[in-house]
């Protein structure tokens, strides 16, 4: 195991892409190990895309681009501006508001942030609000986005660790929205602090703001429909998402009139590549994931790590700082897809419910994306606003901070977490 982690860290510090350098780790396993035929690593390639769960993922992107294209986005936008623009620090709340109702269309952190740095990113640096302040409200807020149904990640992490997607989704909508205030606070006492108020803004009417939810009904209406779809046991998470092409393409051409044959073909396209880069990761993974059982790396890593410690909690806190540090290294679809089947069996050993340790994970390896020194969600808002590295890094430590102890929160109190999936699932 040890090779194939020093080969892994090699490979990526030559700047690899991360599906070679894993799948170059994966087969020096096979080629080391003696009596261990290399057609079985084969096989573990192909192996990983027989899977009817994994379909989710890439109907999912697919329908998170197609709803971007539809109008879907522009209506989010004004429900936000409308039911908090007003506040202190109002662009920034509409940042966090919009990656709250973005989470259940888009599914991808990374692209919400991007989407929102070219969207709210210029606005905000004009209306006075530091860039540095407006880029960590931007990166750090769409970590919401890979907790609210329909998360790519929660999907991965299902998946891999044999988990219920249908539970994962519904817990992760309460720490969704915990994460949405705790953010929503931050914001508003650094605003408040700094006088980062946008002139002129009344309070909105009911009027106005039930106007705006109207106009963003069938955008409104996606996630709900979505986990009670799965929750009646109408479609499994695989067939959702193939709904959820079908609903975003009827929305796009008949409710909104805004989708075209042009826009429809450009949406195949960015999700091909999306979807490209998920899958060839997914499939060279499988030889790592092949050895990782083979050598035991669970028991022996369990071992390590926790020797001496005995509360069940203390060795999840462990676990999650583990996950924290190696996040700040890797992107959140490798650590998924390589952790989950070393730490689900630990985890679940000790008497945790897997399902609130997804939420867990989820949350802590998506922040490695907000962060230095390799985070996909920090850089790309960055270069989109012209923000250096090191102001980012100052600005984003609060909004950080908050969510790190929302974390400890969800963790020494499960019931956040779980409560709505045994509610509707029992």
């Amino acid at each position: 195991m040890l090779l194939i982690t020093l080969v892994f860290a090699v490979l990526m510090i030559l700047g690899m892409p991360v599906a070679f350098a894993t799948g170059i780790a994966g087969f020096i396993f096979f080629m080391t190990t003696s009596g261990m035929p290399m057609s079985i690593g084969v096989q573990k390639v192909a192996s990983m895309s027989q899977s009817f769960p994994l379909l989710a993922v890439p109907f999912f992107v697919l329908a998170g681009h197609l709803m971007n294209e539809s109008g879907i986005t522009a209506r989010l936008l004004k429900v936000a501006m409308i039911s908090v623009g007003w506040m202190s620090g109002g662009l920034a709340q509409v940042a966090i508001v919009l990656s709250t109702l973005m989470g259940g269309v888009s599914g991808s952190a990374v692209a919400d942030a991007a989407m929102e740095a070219r969207i709210l990113g210029p606005t905000m640096v004009a209306k006075g609000y530091g860039k540095g302040y407006s880029a960590a409200a931007i990166a750090v807020g769409s970590l919401i986005t890979a907790t609210i149904p329909p998360s790519i990640g929660l999907i991965l992490y299902g998946f891999v660790g044999n988990v219920s997607i249908g539970r994962l989704f519904l817990a992760g909508i309460i720490p969704g929205i915990l994460m949405m205030v705790v953010l929503m606070v931050t914001a508003y006492l650094i605003a408040k602090k700094r006088k980062y108020v946008v002139a002129d803004v009344e309070r909105p009417t009911f009027k106005a703001l039930a106007l705006a939810c109207w106009d963003a009904k069938w955008a409104l209406l996606f996630p709900v429909a979505l986990v009670l779809a799965i929750r009646g046991g109408l479609f499994t998470p695989s067939e959702v998402g193939s709904a959820a092409v079908v609903y975003a393409l009827v929305i796009g051409f008949l409710a909104h009139r805004e989708l075209t044959i042009e826009k429809v073909w450009r949406c195949f396209g960015q999700a091909t590549s999306d979807v490209g880069l998920i899958m060839l990761i997914i499939l060279m993974s499988g030889m790592v994931g092949y050895a990782v059982i083979y050598l035991q790396a669970p028991q022996q890593l369990a071992s390590w790590m926790l020797a001496g410690i005995t509360d069940p909690n203390i060795i999840v806190l462990v676990i999650l700082l583990f996950l924290l540090l190696a996040g700040l290294a890797l992107e959140s679809t490798v650590m998924v897809l390589l952790l989950t089947p070393i730490f689900v069996p630990i985890i679940t050993q000790i008497g945790m419910d897997p399902i609130h340790f997804g939420i867990l994970m989820m949350s802590i390896v998506t922040l490695g994306g907000m962060t230095w020194p390799s985070g996909s969600a920090m850089f790309a808002v960055c270069s989109l606003m012209n923000v250096s590295i090191e102001e980012y890094s100052i600005e984003s430590i609060p909004f950080i901070a908050a969510i790190v102890g929302l974390i400890a929160v969800l963790l020494f109190v499960p019931d956040l977490v779980l409560w709505l999936p045994r509610v509707a699932f029992g």
